[in-house]
């Protein structure tokens, strides 16, 4: 069974530009020892290589990452991938949306935590643009200062961008005019976290905005992450399989490259982050 992302999460992965792209080239090294997934630096080398991101929308008073490198390392160690990402960020924003009391019921706070999002190009005409005439897939991981890096993952979901009429996707006009449908799921499996519910009683000023489930299983849960900040960086790792086995995954090659891209999102959501164009992962 697949789950349909909440509205919200529906467009936290839009990768908005309009500009041509040049690509970053990244190699994926051999590993001799595999790093643990801690959000710890000590157990890589030193061959960083710089991503730049910018906004995704020019003027965006929300955005709150602006312009900024993020330093990034991947490598292979049997068949798994792993990667790795250091990016500024003056404060650690681990708050998700805690429900306030107002008027005799609970609202959600504007609070959100720190985000960052990488992308694998799947099949058709990748683009770094989302809204642009174009046909392609992607697999996304979604990693959450306040959510999914208390469970040690990042959610993997699912899009499809096409031309073609599509039923419940979001439409979007492109530039030229054309009408472009983004379909978004999040992958089979049980989430370790979700939405918490707004109680109709009052208990206390504020509660949290989310509620933890048991571990999380399932493809939605097959990329292993955690983050740590620490004087004024976060670092935040990254674990999966090459090959998962789960048809809504894309198969990492153990030669050759692919294709992706990477987002921050400094406490932000929606079009509102700041994201790089294409990495060129060369295995």
């Amino acid at each position: 069974m697949k789950f349909l992302f909440s509205p919200l999460v529906l467009v936290l992965l839009a990768f908005y530009s309009a500009t041509a792209c040049s690509d970053n080239e990244l190699a994926v090294s051999a590993l001799s020892v595999a790093p643990s997934i801690d959000g710890e630096a000590s157990d890589w080398g030193n061959e960083w290589v710089s991503v730049h991101v910018k906004p995704a929308k020019e003027d965006d008073n929300k955005n709150r990452t602006g312009e900024l490198d993020v330093q990034i390392q991947a490598g292979v160690n049997g068949q798994e991938f792993y990667l790795i990402a250091r990016w500024p960020d003056e404060q650690a924003d681990i708050i998700y949306r805690p429900l306030i009391w107002k008027k005799n019921k609970y609202k959600p706070s504007k609070k959100r935590d720190d985000m960052f999002a990488v992308r694998f190009e799947m099949g058709g005409d990748f683009n770094s643009c989302m809204i642009a005439d174009a046909n392609y897939e992607v697999d996304t991981w979604l990693w959450s200062a306040a959510r999914s890096n208390e469970k040690n993952y990042a959610t993997d979901g699912h899009h499809l961008i096409t031309l073609k009429m599509t039923e419940n996707a979001a439409e979007y006009t492109t530039p030229s005019g054309k009408t472009v449908y983004i379909y978004k799921w999040s992958d089979e499996g049980k989430p370790g976290f979700k939405n918490a519910k707004r109680s109709k009683k009052k208990t206390e000023d504020s509660l949290p905005g989310v509620t933890f489930l048991g571990e999380p299983e399932g493809s939605i849960a097959d990329v292993s992450a955690k983050g740590v900040w620490k004087d004024g960086f976060w670092t935040l790792e990254f674990k999966r399989k090459l090959n998962t086995g789960y048809k809504d995954d894309v198969v990492l090659p153990e030669k050759g490259a692919i294709r992706g891209q990477v987002a921050v999102f400094n406490k932000g959501f929606a079009e509102h982050k700041s994201f790089s164009e294409f990495i060129n992962f060369k295995f």
